[in-house]
């Protein structure tokens, strides 16, 4: 029987760490030098609940320079990851553009809403903070969505947002009214549930500037 094969899209402003949450993901490394993202395709095997899924999660780019090409990656996207920092009020604000353009191409109203996971990322910079947890709580059962807060330096809930978007598109396909009640996440910044055989099954295809630690294959541990 052939792996599903599900594609998922990562948005959010510039500098929210949108690129470090997915390299810390597929690679196991993190990038603390910000590298503006034009478009980075990476794949990756995973092993959740017992069963393979092959992920190919696109790293959008955060400038308004990329703007026209975001409706392709809706159109083609299963699944969303909307990220913030808490760090920054202006990236938050800046997702309900995210999140309206993704419900308009999606036709939400036909449709139902698709796979949404909103995402605090930096919270090792806790005394940085100027988003409060209940604002991003908030804003998610707005959405009817799942909330996280994450770090990528720390690891911190990293897993779980891309174990949670394939569960919800799981759920979708056997029962498309489960998309407007998806299952919380945990909201604590606690480390990940370790799972066995996650493997990375290629390098991300990339446009990046002077990227470099990229390897071929990892095991995350």
């Amino acid at each position: 029987m052939p792996i599903p094969e599900f594609k998922l899209c990562v948005f959010g402003t510039g500098g929210v760490g949108k690129s470090c949450l997915t390299m810390q993901f597929v690679q196991g490394i993190f990038l603390p030098k910000y590298d503006p993202t034009i478009e980075d395709v990476y794949k990756k095997t995973v092993e959740i609940d017992e069963k393979q899924y092959s992920l190919e999660i696109l790293d959008t780019a955060g400038t308004e320079e990329f703007s026209a090409m975001r409706d392709l990656y809706v159109k083609n996207g299963q699944g969303f990851v909307l990220v913030y920092s808490i760090t920054s009020q202006a990236t938050f604000n800046d997702l309900n553009e995210f999140y309206d353009r993704i419900m308009r191409v999606k036709d939400s109203e036909l449709h139902g809403q698709p796979p949404v996971i909103l995402v605090g990322n930096k919270s090792d910079l806790e005394d940085e903070r100027v988003v409060g947890r209940e604002m991003g709580q908030a804003l998610a059962r707005k959405w009817k969505c799942t909330f996280l807060e994450t770090s990528a330096k720390d690891r911190a809930n990293v897993n779980e947002i891309f174990f949670d978007l394939v569960r919800q598109i799981n759920r979708s396909a056997n029962n498309p009214a489960s998309r407007h009640t998806p299952r919380p996440a945990s909201n604590e910044s606690a480390p990940n549930r370790r799972t066995s055989n996650l493997t990375s099954d290629s390098a991300p295809t990339s446009r990046k500037r002077n990227r470099s630690h990229r390897t071929e294959k990892c095991i995350l541990l």
